[in-house]
């Protein structure tokens, strides 16, 4: 005798077998899926610039900021900004990296730490830097040091929000086992804190690379006699569009490729939690 159908046997009383349901899945992963977006917007931009939907003299096409660059690189003067941007950024984000994650262990792993430290810097979070470029520009004048301390500042306050919360996330049951096991404070730090408050470190890296970059374009208008923010500055006196656009488009393309290298280090540090099947 064939089995009866789920509505026939709904009809007899019998209990109907529930169907399976399946969990929300992301589907599997697309390989480069990152540069999908730019390249879109891209072709978009060329197809608008062919077809003369935008002005050559409202937005430079992509064929005359790659010319511009080509030329650019071939005087000698691009890859002198982009050491110029590339260290200031560099520098700034190593010192904002430094204090951010020490000023978030002692005030994650200690109350008076905490009582201290964190007040002062959840003011300056809702500050934007650029607020208090007057003011550095008083006390460390309009060179090098203040453009590197406004990034440090800007850079700063992501890693130590996000290791900060990481830390204070950790399992109390890690910490129970950790004085059960007896572990130093030392021990208790490499081994509970660091890797449980890596994840929010490593989101708080990728935030802070995008706050250096935005940091950078504000500095380099101030100033400066080199850098890209500095080359899209004279550009403008001299309503050289294409210049600018060129500069926006370098600072786009350090952002993602800066983004993309902490998410692989991400990818890598942190084999050990689960990963959506697909």
């Amino acid at each position: 005798m064939s089995a009866a159908s789920p509505a026939a046997a709904e009809a007899l009383g019998a209990p109907s077998v529930p169907k399976k349901r399946h969990a929300f899945r992301p589907g599997r992963p697309i390989r480069h899926s990152i540069a999908i977006g730019p390249a879109l917007l891209l072709g978009l931009w060329a197809l608008a610039s062919a077809t003369g939907v935008l002005d050559e003299h409202v937005l430079s096409s992509p064929w005359k900021v790659l010319e511009t660059a080509g030329e650019l690189w071939r005087s000698g003067k691009l890859q002198t900004h982009l050491r110029t941007s590339a260290s200031r950024a560099g520098l700034g984000l190593m010192c904002g990296t430094l204090l951010g994650s020490s000023l978030a262990l002692i005030a994650g792993l200690t109350q008076i730490g905490d009582a201290l430290f964190d007040g002062p810097l959840q003011l300056k979070r809702a500050v934007p830097n650029v607020a208090l470029i007057p003011l550095l520009i008083l006390w460390f004048g309009i060179g090098e040091s203040m453009k590197i301390i406004t990034i440090a500042l800007g850079t700063t306050i992501p890693i130590y929000v996000q290791t900060h919360a990481g830390l204070r996330a950790i399992d109390a049951r890690y910490v129970e086992l950790a004085q059960t096991l007896r572990l130093s404070r030392w021990q208790f730090i490499r081994r509970v804190a660091l890797p449980g408050a890596l994840p929010n470190f490593l989101l708080g890296m990728r935030l802070a690379f995008t706050a250096s970059w935005l940091s950078l374009v504000v500095v380099e208008q101030i100033n400066a006699t080199s850098g890209i923010g500095y080359m899209m500055s004279l550009a403008r006196s001299y309503g050289q569009t294409e210049i600018i656009v060129l500069g926006l488009v370098i600072y786009g393309a350090l952002g993602l490729a800066s983004d993309s290298l902490v998410r692989t280090l991400e990818r890598k540090a942190l084999t050990w939690r689960k990963v959506l099947a697909t």
